[in-house]
């Protein structure tokens, strides 16, 4: 703390003091007067570094103090110097004063000696709890030797000896300097005070030897409780069941269960949740389900541990059959289970049971934060429901819930996957106005979905923003390839190149392995091409969607439809859809190879994703089912092909000569 010396300290104040001294006075040569002069002309006082005086002491703000082993009184007390006015000497401080004011000392000889000098108070002798601060202080500076001689003082000094909390501070003092041959013979220095150990001491070894090592801890009990008569409580049976689940000894946790029945005691809920939480965490769901039945009073905690063993392991019916008894007994589950319970109804698109989870928690007095909204939310944002996520977020704002830049991320995703994008934009602003920093997903998610959907402008001026801020892309090159990607969806090719040489500077591994694979495309070297791939991929390269596209075309040119296949594969996996020119050529492919299945299965696909289909798309199948024979599923395709709107189908027809008569087509369609 600061100091302000008093150079010239008044007449009264040195009358002050004196009063002071002559109301704590000690006899110790070392501090013989509280209240000292200092070479600086100021007053001191020995011993205390933050002395904790009686509470109708209050601070005077004249005056503060220094450290040095030795405090200058840097606080005087108005109401205590008006109470030495009066003849009436101020009460002794209390045994909780001193045993705090030991345990606020910063080394063990200030330590020992607060503790001698409080016993020179007038009117204050040391209790239990003085010697217990003083042990627990010598513990931490691993003085053992000096507990042992302050042990046997105590029965002189108190008439009694030391008391069960004494011992269980020494216990947990040895345990945390790892003497634990020490702490087993904490039980016959108990002995020599001639006491028996109580079970709480007992219990205090047991439970440093179980975080040591559970084999000595199992020793103990059986050598030096139960072959000595020491009966266990729930706490000694929940010490070793906590020890034996950690080292994953589950078997002998439920002899350890059989061993407590035969002795006629019930095992408590804490023990059976210990036992449950290794069960679960080892993936034994159902042992632990059918243990459920064991426990007489199972709480929160028990169907906490279950409903989320169930959750990861995927298994949503269970998972909602506990939580619906977990309700019906009137618990609420903790908000870990209930965004896992929520992730996992989002994941297979029932978001709107999700809400209703939520809702029926917060009924509950349950507890939510803002990580189980923002699952809610992300939930009908991936079902294209990205408005009703806009209104949880409200919501969660009604109720005092703050979103946060996870919020944000994932409405901005959300409206731009439904083209939505100047919504997306409001909310990107929005987050200036709230003083919400935007991250790195923030700026890749919102350039990703304006890319995607042909906003391309937009996606740049994001992405100019992004290189002015603190942090820029991160050294990641996921923004970027969502601009290639952009770019490759509007066909613009060129300026998909133009940019990305200009990426050089930032990326030149990936830039210059870009170029070459598509340089290697064109002049159709496929094996140099997907030698220089798998050198990207092994380096943690990413591809963007020109690589993809050039190696797609190129197998397809190869006849190597099958790996063309597994790149498009690939490219689905980085969120990139392929364009109709990169699909066609798989579909074309797949026909001249006469798996026209595999073709027809391919467009379907491609359909579903949103993908363009034009007659360069059909045509192969038509023209591949013709030729097989085949005109019901040729016609099939040509009324998917119509229904689509495709033109020139017409014209098709009547020029192809495998539909025979090209008018009686016409009117089977």
């Amino acid at each position: 703390m600061n100091s302000s010396f008093i150079r010239q300290p008044s007449p009264q104040f040195e009358e002050q003091a004196t009063r002071l001294n002559q109301a704590f006075p000690t006899r110790r040569p070392g501090i013989r007067r509280i209240f000292q002069k200092s070479n600086s002309e100021s007053l001191t006082l020995r011993v205390f570094r933050n002395p904790v005086l009686p509470s109708n002491w209050h601070c005077h703000p004249a005056i503060s103090v220094n450290v040095d082993s030795k405090i200058i009184i840097g606080t005087l007390l108005s109401n205590f110097m008006c109470s030495l006015s009066s003849p009436t000497r101020l009460p002794p401080p209390t045994h909780q004063h001193i045993a705090h004011l030991i345990l606020e000392q910063k080394s063990p000889s200030e330590a020992l000696e607060t503790f001698r000098w409080a016993s020179q108070l007038p009117n204050f002798t040391h209790n239990q709890s003085t010697y217990r601060a003083l042990v627990h202080k010598l513990c931490v500076f691993r003085r053992f030797d000096g507990i042992h001689q302050l042990l046997h003082e105590i029965p002189t000094s108190l008439g009694s000896p030391p008391d069960e909390d004494i011992f269980v501070t020494l216990v947990r003092g040895l345990g945390r300097a790892k003497r634990i041959r020490e702490v087993i013979k904490v039980l016959d220095l108990v002995h020599k005070f001639g006491v028996a150990p109580s079970l709480k001491i007992y219990n205090s070894i047991l439970d440093v030897l179980v975080k040591e090592d559970i084999d000595i801890a199992r020793g103990f009990f059986r050598k030096k409780m139960m072959e000595c008569g020491v009966q266990g409580d729930d706490y000694t049976f929940g010490t070793l069941m906590k020890g034996l689940c950690l080292t994953n000894r589950i078997g002998d946790g439920f002899k350890l269960l059989q061993v407590m029945k035969t002795r006629g005691l019930t095992p408590n809920t804490v023990i059976y949740n210990t036992l449950l939480h290794a069960l679960c965490k080892n993936g034994k769901v159902g042992r632990a389900r059918s243990l459920l039945s064991e426990i007489v009073e199972p709480n929160h905690v028990t169907y906490n541990l279950l409903i989320s063993a169930y959750c990861k392991e995927q298994n949503l019916v269970q998972a909602l059959v506990l939580l619906e008894k977990n309700f019906a007994l009137g618990h609420a589950p903790d908000v870990v289970t209930t965004t896992k319970v929520m992730e996992l109804l989002c994941n297979v698109g029932r978001a709107n049971e999700a809400a209703e989870v939520l809702e029926r928690v917060e009924r509950n007095e349950g507890i939510v934060d803002v990580v189980a909204y923002n699952t809610l939310i992300k939930g009908f944002c991936s079902l294209g429901k990205a408005k009703v996520g806009l209104h949880f977020k409200k919501d969660m704002e009604i109720k005092g819930f703050l979103p946060n830049v996870d919020t944000y991320n994932i409405l901005i995703a959300g409206f731009c996957e439904i083209n939505l994008s100047s919504v997306a934009l409001d909310l990107f602003n929005e987050m200036k106005v709230a003083a919400i920093s935007y991250n790195f997903v923030t700026f890749d998610t919102f350039i990703r979905g304006l890319c995607s959907k042909g906003h391309l402008q937009s996606g740049f001026k994001v992405l100019d923003l992004m290189e002015e801020s603190k942090d820029g892309s991160g050294g990641c090159i996921s923004p970027y390839n969502s601009v290639i990607y952009g770019l490759y969806r509007e066909n613009c090719w060129n300026e998909a190149l133009e940019f990305i040489n200009k990426m050089g500077k930032l990326f030149p591994r990936a830039v210059d392995r870009t170029l070459r694979i598509i340089c290697l495309c064109e002049e159709d070297n496929i094996g140099s091409a997907k030698e220089v791939y798998h050198q990207m991929l092994h380096e943690g390269g990413i591809p963007n969607a020109l690589v993809y596209s050039s190696l797609i075309q190129c197998f397809c040119k190869h006849n190597n439809v099958r790996e063309a296949f597994q790149l498009m594969n690939e490219m689905f996996g980085h969120g990139y859809l392929p364009v109709t020119s990169t699909y066609n050529v798989v579909v074309s492919g797949f026909c001249s190879q006469g798996k026209t299945a595999s073709a027809l299965k391919l467009m379907e696909e491609m359909d579903e994703r949103g993908c363009l289909l034009d007659e360069e798309t059909y045509n192969p199948l038509i023209l591949a089912y013709c030729c097989k024979g085949d005109l019901q599923k040729a016609l099939k395709i040509l009324h998917q092909m119509i229904g689509k709107g495709t033109s020139k189908w017409l014209q098709l027809i009547q020029n192809n000569p495998s539909f025979g008569d090209g008018r009686a087509a016409v009117r089977l369609c």
